[in-house]
């Protein structure tokens, strides 16, 4: 039985991995961007100087070939599925049992003007990273287009290499569609703080050409000119499906699947940023370009694809039965050059009517904890932390398990990730919801990890 996946991002290589350790079919993985697979959250840490590009690859190259890994570059344009074969640029033929396709996520590109000049990119492939890196000698401006994680993290390269950077976000604050208002102002204050010029309700109209097929400014959507020697583009990602359209596979936004990741076609499964749930969970999108959720992703396809091939071993249900996807609760982590940023479950920048949070924030206007929880059942249903960190086990046990706001905030002290070494703001929040309510809460005895460990009962 031969098994062909298409990328080697976080969900096919995790599903690479998983089909070995569950049985002896022949695997092979595919393509066009590097040889192997490496950790692409960490491609902005090669620009800054901090890793090398072999320090990101999180296994040695020998490891493919000492699991029968099959590992092949090429750029697949065409997919017969009818004679299961994939078709390569280079006159590549693979032919397959099962195919799982895990091709990933582009670039939202949106028909600017000089979107294709030469010195325009984004930052999501090696070749995106190469590209800034071509650009960096001697670059008196960098204009970056769009306000998400992936925008302030160019911006921070950028600044790394005190390179001066603008920074256009055509929302009113930095990423108000996700963060609450008072996470993203901080945010605001942070990125004007370390010197680099936000500018908030600015479009891109343009971006001109030099006369030499090189970009050199940007126009405004209000007129302004802005001189520059790189646009970052940043406005989003989409899955990387344009191959797959007008193609007997059924799509939409992304590769429609069930909840067993498999897709219309018989013996071809999804998996990762490039997969749309037709039924995703309450509270999912049907679409999640999340690392974790590729990861989760790639071990569930590479069950139920080992589960259709008739195989069962100790690590497969003896039953026979397919397993569902399931993301479990939301969560997701990131970094405003300085300020990490964590949240765990449901957590709005425009709530709904039944839900209340307790918002602290520090005087230093640098970190802050956000608990929202049902106003009128009283349970947690998110976290939303800047500057701090939780515990991910922890909270995710207190939203799973409905437990009460009350409770949550009295037991504080075993979600601390590290209080043994990290200040401790459990009283000043138990403090704001005691001021917000007329309530007169304690803090229950601080139990840090010991304590935590006891509750998770590991």
């Amino acid at each position: 039985m031969h098994i062909a996946i298409l990328g080697n991002g976080i969900a096919g290589i995790t599903a690479a991995r998983f089909i070995r350790k569950l049985s002896d079919h022949d695997i092979t993985v595919i393509s066009a961007e590097t040889d192997h697979f490496f950790s692409r959250t960490a491609l902005m840490y090669i620009y800054m100087g901090h890793l090398r590009y072999e320090d990101t690859k999180p296994y040695e190259d020998w490891f493919w070939e000492k699991n029968r890994i099959n590992l092949l570059r090429a750029y697949i344009e065409r997919i017969d599925f009818d004679n299961k074969k994939l078709y390569g640029s280079q006159g590549e033929e693979v032919a397959y049992d099962k195919l799982l396709l895990a091709t990933g996520s582009a670039p939202n590109k949106f028909g600017w003007p000089g979107q294709g000049l030469q010195g325009v990119g984004g930052l999501y492939s090696y070749q995106d990273l190469q590209n800034m890196e071509r650009f960096s000698d001697g670059l008196q401006r960098a204009v970056i287009v769009g306000g998400g994680l992936i925008g302030i993290e160019m911006a921070e390269m950028f600044h790394s290499r005190h390179i001066p950077v603008t920074f256009l976000v055509r929302e009113e604050s930095y990423w108000d569609m996700v963060l609450p208002p008072e996470e993203s102002a901080m945010v605001n204050r942070y990125i004007r703080e370390a010197g680099i010029d936000l500018r908030l309700s600015t479009e891109l109209k343009e971006i001109v050409d030099d006369g030499h097929g090189r970009a050199c400014a940007v126009i405004t959507g209000s007129g302004e000119r802005i001189e520059c020697g790189y646009v970052g583009l940043t406005a989003g990602v989409h899955p990387n499906i344009g191959f797959l359209k007008n193609t007997a596979l059924e799509t939409d936004k992304g590769i429609l699947a069930n909840d067993f990741l498999e897709t219309n076609i018989p013996d071809v499964y999804t998996a990762g940023d490039c997969m749309q749930l037709r039924n995703p969970r309450p509270g999912r999108r049907a679409i999640e370009a999340v690392w974790y959720t590729g990861r989760m992703a790639g071990e569930t396809a590479a069950y139920n694809i080992c589960l259709s091939c008739g195989i069962s071993t100790g690590n497969i249900p003896q039953d026979g039965k397919k397993i569902p996807y399931d993301p479990g609760i939301w969560f997701n982590s990131a970094k405003f050059i300085d300020i990490e940023y964590q949240v765990y479950g449901d957590v709005q920048a425009d709530p709904p009517e039944n839900h209340a949070s307790i918002y602290w924030e520090h005087p230093d206007g640098r970190k802050s904890i956000r608990l929202v929880y049902d106003k009128e059942k009283g349970h947690i249903l998110g976290f939303n932390l800047m500057g701090v960190r939780y515990r991910h086990e922890v909270c995710e046990k207190w939203i799973r398990e409905k437990t009460h706001i009350e409770e949550v905030l009295q037991n504080l002290g075993i979600a601390n990730f590290d209080p043994e070494f990290y200040d401790e703001y459990d009283e000043e929040v138990v403090r704001m919801y005691n001021e917000q309510t007329g309530r007169s809460l304690r803090l229950k005895k601080r139990r840090g990890l010991a304590g935590a460990l006891r509750f998770l009962k590991l």
